[in-house]
């Protein structure tokens, strides 16, 4: 990517860098002085997470999620490590992942020694294994599985005795998107869903973010976390409190990333790019039909950075990330609109 960068960099009306999925707007003022007020934090927090925030994610759960059942909760450190270390954390032999996905869960896999197969969303069709992961809104390609299609992979889970995990990041910026806690009546055995406040609530830095889902793996995950010292910091677990407390700060987020979409979908559309899903998340994924690396030129000569799809199983395709302000996203569209 540096010469793409580099190119990009020479272009007269400034550098606009769309190819990573970091926020950049501010991490609301609650949250700030919550992480302000605990900082005095001396003794080693809980790996288990303290009392009130285990409440907090379980209220969140049931009221947001639409959770039924028994269910426990655990924090995590960014859901990138816990990605990339549950395959560790389960002794996984066989890992299936999406065909066109965020690489973490491939090098998770690797990590753990399992094999790993990438497979498309029709459980039907998908081999035998032990644990299997699905991401929607999907990174990064924003598709957005259907209520059938979470049920028939709860189904195959069962079925196989594996463990399903499902990567929710993106679940608050999608009004049609569906946790699998929603769709599993009650039996949470073999189910694990995984959040994070780094792109709800604009918490990237603090590596907030944690997980729900049956009581049996999530105490059999804890026990190893506690020996490896993989525990949340006591003023970051204060921090989530006040994150999971309001809605407002996340629904006002979301809508600065839907009308960021719906921007450059438009201009896209109109500059002759296929659009494929894109529905939900912080992505635009699309296509002008030719090698990923030629695009991601076109656009280095414009000034804007944007990631190749081959970082994430295709061709042909590039990334385009909603994580810049507004007044960058404007200046993306003036160039693409030439």
């Amino acid at each position: 990517m540096a010469p793409y960068g580099e190119k990009a960099k020479q272009y007269p009306g400034g550098f606009i860098d769309l190819s990573q999925g970091t926020p950049v707007d501010a991490t609301p003022k609650f949250i700030q002085e919550a992480l302000n007020q605990a900082s005095n934090s001396p003794s080693y927090p809980l790996t288990a997470g303290s009392v009130q925030l285990k409440e907090a994610i379980k209220h969140w759960a049931i009221s947001t999620l639409g959770a039924t059942g028994e269910f426990d909760v655990l924090p995590v450190i960014g859901s990138k490590e816990f990605v990339a270390l549950l395959p560790t954390f389960l002794q996984s032999k066989r890992v299936l992942y999406p065909q066109i996905a965020y690489p973490t869960y491939l090098v998770g896999a690797l990590l753990a020694s399992a094999q790993a197969t990438a497979v498309g969303s029709k459980a039907a069709d998908w081999p035998k294994a032990d644990l299997a992961w699905i991401n929607s809104p999907a990174n990064p390609t924003g598709q957005v599985l259907s209520d059938s299609q979470i049920s028939a992979v709860i189904n195959w889970g069962r079925a196989n005795n594996a463990v399903i995990a499902s990567d929710e990041c993106y679940l608050s910026f999608s009004d049609q998107a569906k946790s699998i806690l929603a769709l599993t009546e009650g039996e949470n055995t073999g189910i694990l869903a995984v959040h994070s406040l780094s792109k709800r609530s604009n918490m990237a830095g603090y590596r907030a973010a944690f997980v729900i889902g049956d009581k049996k793996l999530i105490d059999q995950i804890r026990q190893i976390r506690k020996h490896a010292g993989l525990m949340v910091p006591g003023p970051i677990q204060h921090a989530m409190i006040a994150a999971l407390s309001d809605d407002n700060h996340a629904k006002e987020q979301a809508h600065r990333y839907t009308s960021r979409r719906a921007k450059l979908i438009n201009v896209l559309t109109n500059a002759g790019f296929t659009i494929e899903y894109s529905q939900a998340g912080l992505y635009v994924w699309c296509s002008k039909n030719e090698d990923c690396y030629k695009t991601v030129d076109w656009f280095a000569q414009l000034g804007i950075l944007v990631t190749p799809g081959s970082f994430y199983g295709s061709d042909n395709f590039v990334r385009i990330a909603l994580t810049a302000h507004d007044q960058d996203i404007d200046k993306v569209v003036e160039r693409l609109a030439l």
